[in-house]
């Protein structure tokens, strides 16, 4: 029986798979004992083997002693019996508990499986158990000094996300809370990125004692150390975006755009009325409300610390200069893009170089320093240089490299005598601005503007002084032309001597004298205004020796003192009471005076003078017998003086008295010298012929026809001459001949 149940129990045991069933049966005095003792193929260095008892019922098993008495067969026949079925009840007993126990171990299986699987983590549980005692003594202290930081960095970040909503919503509702709200995020950033690094090297610092220690399962510490690598490997990176999710960033960019809505909705265009500015009273306040300024600097101070002080720079300049550039465009500057190649010569443009100057100042005086102002006002905490690089940004987009380079190409454009007074024009309007440009334009950050500025000065006055000293040379050249065809007034001493009076005026005067100074000095030479005023003198003086050259050139005598009558009346009217006239003397200008009344007197003698004489009343005598010889002296006389007269004003008629007072007494001192003669010539002996059938031949003229003729005489075609206002605009005198000699002269 024993031998029988042991069998069984090896059986039990290679059913239980992973584990060692080591069975022991034990006699008791109430009944057989069976334990099991469960060996796991795992080290249970901490638990005690686990041992399984099955109790059976009250069978012994021991050695089964039958008494048999010998009374008889019958007697030990049922005695045996009676042992046999009895041990058979047994036997089924036990197996049937047998089969129970098969169930129960069965049972028992995935349990057993379940435990299995529990051991590696109780093992690691426990494990500290098995550290040091020293090491498991100090590992508290070293846990609370490593989760101490991280636990207030981990409230830190809290607060962070607490504040999103305050910073999500619009600054203008309200901006001192908004920058308070965001200050504290900074603030609280900054704690973040002081101590992220502190608490993750405490971390770092507790996981290697743990693993140095064995006091903490291996597992468990690598999940740990990839953990901390993950979050060291971001707080290297340097991106801030990590601690707040991008929180700072939002706020700063709907603070940004808070910027530009503030400079927006108070940037207005200057209104203005053109084309005529006025005189302008004084320069322009800040274009902004002191309040706005103090919002713009409030904003500036928490976007520069967070380095967007830039982004800032380029919002300021593209809404400022914005706001110049809509201001001036009530001024219609489409001028200030003309090239050389668009107009002839200066007087083309005259209009729009006039405007220039006035345009000019009023950017300067009244919007450019404006906006250099409110730059001061708006950057003055942040630095000069960084204002004043704001400003010259947008002085350069607003347009005053325009207005520059518009003064550029006037002086590249050709020489001529008027250019000189356009130039000095120029030069009058940048000088009157000279203290405005230095103290706006002369930072370093300005340095486009002043190269600019620089370069067109020096081309104005090197242009400038080109021009007047190459007028006296231009006038000796034109001593070799010939004077004009029709006695008037040449186009050079029309031009010169105007010219000149403006030179030596009140208005260009001093700016010449500054300029012609300016360039002699960059020659180291020296110049008085007394040198100029003897410079424009010897071009009259060479002006007055070509009038006399030309009175000799011309072949008709009349036609020559008709000439010199118009050139000496011209000088003597037009400079009489001017500057130059108080230079030249009285004596000079009477001297032409008088020049202008000889040649008249030797004109009319010369010319009309002479038609008197052929109506002589020699040799008629009207009488009877001698009516019929008068009558044929009278058509001869009157046929020689229709002739005479034909001739004269026809060769006349084209020639020109330029002076409208010196032609009107001209032609009336032609109409006291022929006329009175011929209406008495005509009342005494007109009857004679007007009976002839003829009588048209010789009486041709009536009294009234012939004043009307004479009065008609000397008249200047139409546009034929011009004045230092309203010449052509061409390179060429009225004679036709081009006065440019090089390429650099002057007309």
């Amino acid at each position: 029986m024993e031998r029988h149940l042991k069998l069984n129990l090896v059986k039990l045991r290679k059913s239980v798979a992973g584990f060692s069933l080591n069975p022991k049966l034990t006699d008791s005095d109430s009944a057989p004992t069976l334990s099991f003792q469960l060996s796991s193929p795992f080290q249970l260095t901490s638990l005690t083997p686990t041992t399984v008892f099955l109790r059976f019922p009250s069978v012994s098993f021991g050695k089964i002693k039958m008494d048999i008495s010998i009374t008889g067969n019958d007697g030990k026949n049922k005695i045996c019996i009676d042992n046999l079925i009895a041990a058979r009840k047994s036997l089924k007993l036990s197996l049937e508990k047998s089969k129970i126990l098969g169930l129960a171990l069965e049972k028992a299986g995935p349990r057993l499986e379940e435990i299995n699987q529990r051991l590696p983590s109780l093992e690691a549980a426990v494990r500290p158990i098995r550290a040091d005692k020293d090491a498991l003594a100090a590992v508290g202290g070293h846990i609370n000094r490593a989760v101490g930081p991280a636990a207030a960095v981990l409230k830190v970040f809290d607060a962070v996300h607490g504040l999103e909503k305050s910073l999500l919503s619009d600054p203008r509702n309200d901006l001192p809370g908004y920058l308070s709200v965001l200050k504290r995020l900074e603030e609280a950033l900054r704690f973040l990125g002081d101590n992220c690094g502190l608490a993750i090297q405490w971390l770092e610092d507790i996981v290697e004692y743990l693993e140095d220690n064995r006091v903490a399962d291996g597992r468990y510490l690598s999940n740990l150390k990839t953990s901390l690598n993950g979050l060291r490997e971001l707080q290297n990176d340097g991106e801030r975006i990590h601690l707040d999710g991008g929180l700072l960033d939002a706020a700063l960019d709907k603070l940004e755009n808070e910027f530009r809505r503030l400079l927006t909705d108070h940037s207005v265009p200057l209104p203005m009325s053109s084309p005529s500015l006025g005189e302008q009273a004084c320069i322009a306040p800040s274009p902004l409300p002191v309040t706005v300024i103090q919002k713009l600097q409030a904003i500036l101070g928490r976007l520069i610390a967070n380095n967007r002080l830039e982004k800032c720079i380029t919002i300021y300049i593209e809404v400022r200069s914005s706001n110049v550039r809509a201001s001036l465009k009530a001024l219609d500057l489409d001028y200030l893009e003309i090239s050389v190649s668009e107009f002839n010569d200066v007087q083309s443009i005259e209009g729009y170089i006039a405007q220039w100057g006035k345009h000019l100042e009023f950017a300067v005086k009244h919007l450019f320093e404006a906006e250099f102002k409110l730059c001061n006002d708006v950057f003055e905490r942040i630095g000069l240089d960084v204002w004043m690089g704001c400003f010259a940004k947008i002085a350069a987009q607003a347009g005053i490299l325009a207005f520059l380079q518009f003064g550029k190409t006037i002086t590249e454009s050709k020489k001529e005598p008027l250019k000189l007074l356009k130039l000095l024009d120029i030069f009058a309007s940048l000088n009157k601005l000279r203290l405005d440009f230095n103290r706006l334009f002369g930072g370093a950050a300005c340095v486009e503007i002043q190269n600019l500025t620089r370069d067109l000065i020096k081309s104005v006055i090197d242009g400038a002084a080109e021009i007047f000293w190459e007028i006296f040379i231009q006038i000796e050249l034109q001593r070799q032309i010939p004077p004009p065809k029709d006695g008037s007034i040449p186009k050079l001493v029309c031009f010169i001597t105007e010219y000149c009076n403006k030179l030596l005026g009140d208005e260009y005067r001093p700016i010449l004298t500054q300029v012609i100074v300016i360039h002699q000095s960059w020659k180291h030479k020296k110049f008085q205004e007394m040198n100029l005023v003897n410079e424009v003198l010897k071009i009259i003086k060479a002006v007055d020796l070509n009038l006399e050259t030309w009175v000799k050139a011309y072949g008709d005598g009349s036609l020559s003192c008709l000439f010199a009558m118009n050139s000496h009346w011209h000088l003597y009217k037009h400079l009489k009471g001017t500057k130059i006239g108080e230079l030249m003397g009285d004596a000079w200008l009477k001297e032409h005076e008088q020049y202008k009344e000889y040649y008249a007197a030797i004109f009319l003698r010369e010319s009309w003078g002479k038609l008197p004489g052929h109506l002589s009343r020699e040799g008629l005598i009207l009488f009877s017998g001698g009516r019929a010889t008068a009558r044929d002296l009278v058509k001869k006389r009157l046929k020689t003086f229709n002739e005479a007269f034909d001739d004269m004003y026809k060769k006349q008629s084209g020639w020109v008295i330029s002076e409208r007072d010196l032609r009107e007494k001209t032609c009336q001192l032609v109409v006291q010298t022929i006329l009175p003669v011929y209406r008495s010539y005509m009342q005494t002996y007109g009857p004679l012929v007007e009976q002839d059938a003829s009588s048209s031949k010789y009486a041709k003229y009536t009294v009234q026809g012939l004043e009307q003729m004479l009065l008609s005489l000397f008249q200047p075609r139409r546009e034929r001459y011009g004045s230092f206002k309203g010449r052509p605009t061409g390179s060429k005198f009225d004679n036709g001949v081009d006065l440019r000699r090089t390429a650099s002269a002057v007309v």
